[in-house]
């Protein structure tokens, strides 16, 4: 069995569709999530990371997938929640 960490960052996305229910959304914070981890790979021990989408994002705040304020919000949450991840 192999139980070494990677040397290196290794991450995975879960985005469950009753969270994101259109595809475009999920891929939207698919790319959110992958850019966020390239910008915070330098404060981040390396390892096995999984980033996990947690509630649904309300659909009458973000009326298209694409919207800027939706993109700003994931990069935000992203943001914080990675840099918390570094204190630790």
């Amino acid at each position: 069995m192999y139980n070494s960490v990677p040397e290196a960052h290794w991450a995975g996305y879960a985005l469950p569709k009753r969270f994101a229910r259109r595809s475009v959304t999920r891929q939207l914070l698919k790319r959110q999530m992958r850019e966020a981890m390239r910008r915070h790979a330098a404060d981040l021990p390396p390892g096995l990371w999984v980033l996990r989408l947690r509630a649904a994002f309300d659909a009458r705040a973000f009326v298209s997938a694409a919207s800027v304020a939706l993109r700003g919000a994931a990069r935000d949450e992203l943001d914080a929640l990675l840099r918390a991840a570094a204190r630790r």
